[in-house]
């Protein structure tokens, strides 16, 4: 991390919609684009801010993410509805569901989208500050029908995605932010370590026998092993569990998922909007936040070194940090960037030096 160069965020954001304009999106959507990536950048998430603007061009290029017009509205009844996201960039989607699902939370109290073949979608952190800081509960699921990692808790082969799951809750101060997934790591995270050769911190995975292993080489090869669920071989139940409710609101609600072979590379999405002013009141909503928030920060530590951190602290305070100092890019994600940059003759920022 401290070899890596760091860039202004503003000038990454334009740079990155630069990029997918020239691309072939819209200007409106190519800036959605860009600014949910380099907003997962500025959190901390970098298997999923502009690590994936490559593979999203290449998706773009090949035809396989649907640069123009709108979703299908297949589905809209009152607090509810569901859309066919035509593989449109899935991160301009989730941002005009999570738009849709507040205007129903305003007049119903709680909005729900959900939205079959869908572009994938990025890192469901990057969509949790802005409504959570109006007050708002923001929930994210989404699954991936056309891909499987994970297994069923005690079995060997895989039937999941990670199934990822984020909540934006409002406090009095900054918003609690969860980012979980219903297995042990990401696919994203296994790559990365099997990039730098180095083994996962724990024994995240099972080789094709069922051992477990840290080895991240074990998901690729002619016998490939699967990420645990969450809670790895003794609990790994709990994972799985996760994984059966997750498909349920994303591939179930939705009407696509599994058992329709799916092949194109995105995600079947849930977003759930719910105003604490239709029950009881947000000023209400962020004392009860804010008090069990309380509770946690001042919890004895077992560590005294590592205090409690309540989900997206950290994130957050990293944000922080970045918009002041720039965003650090490894070697391995400019090598990306340059490579597109060439191809569609934009230029990278300057560095801060």
């Amino acid at each position: 991390m401290s070899d890596d160069l760091r860039f202004p965020a503003p000038a990454l954001t334009d740079f990155t919609r630069a990029l997918f304009q020239t691309g072939g999106l819209p200007a409106d959507k190519a800036g959605v684009v860009a600014e949910v990536l380099v907003e997962a950048d500025l959190l901390g998430h970098v298997t999923h801010g502009l690590n994936l603007a490559g593979p999203y061009l290449k998706e773009l290029d090949g035809g396989k993410m649907t640069a123009e017009g709108e979703h299908e509205v297949v589905r809209d009844k009152a607090a509810v509805a569901v859309w066919d996201g035509r593989y449109l960039p899935g991160l301009w989607l989730t941002r005009q569901a999570v738009e849709d699902a507040t205007n129903k939370a305003n007049t119903f109290g709680t909005g729900t989208v959900v939205i079959r073949r869908s572009h994938h979608i990025g890192c469901l952190a990057s969509y949790l500050e802005a409504p959570a800081r109006d007050g708002l509960v923001v929930e994210i699921t989404c699954t991936d029908p056309s891909v499987v990692a994970v297994p069923a808790h005690g079995g060997l082969n895989p039937i999941f995605t990670p199934d990822p799951i984020a909540v934006g809750i409002p406090t009095e101060g900054d918003p609690i932010m969860i980012d979980l997934s219903a297995s042990t790591t990401s696919m994203g995270t296994a790559a990365l370590y099997r990039g730098r050769g180095e083994m996962l911190p724990g024994q995240w995975l099972q080789d094709s026998d069922g051992n477990p292993s840290n080895d991240p080489n074990v998901l690729v090869g002619d016998a490939p092993g699967t990420i645990l669920p969450a809670g790895g071989m003794d609990h790994g139940y709990k994972g799985f569990s996760q994984a059966l409710i997750l498909e349920t609101f994303t591939q179930g609600l939705s009407g696509l998922g599994r058992i329709d072979k799916v092949e194109n590379w995105g995600a079947a999405v849930q977003v759930r909007v719910t105003d604490p002013e239709c029950f009881c009141g947000a000023d209400s909503f962020r004392h009860q936040a804010e008090y069990i928030s309380e509770l946690c920060r001042t919890s004895t530590p077992r560590d005294p070194a590592n205090p409690v951190r309540l989900p997206g602290q950290s994130a957050l305070n990293r944000k922080r940090q970045h918009l002041d100092d720039g965003v650090p890019l490894s070697e391995g994600i400019l090598e990306q960037l340059r490579e597109w940059s060439g191809k569609h003759d934009v230029p990278l920022p300057n560095p801060i030096s």
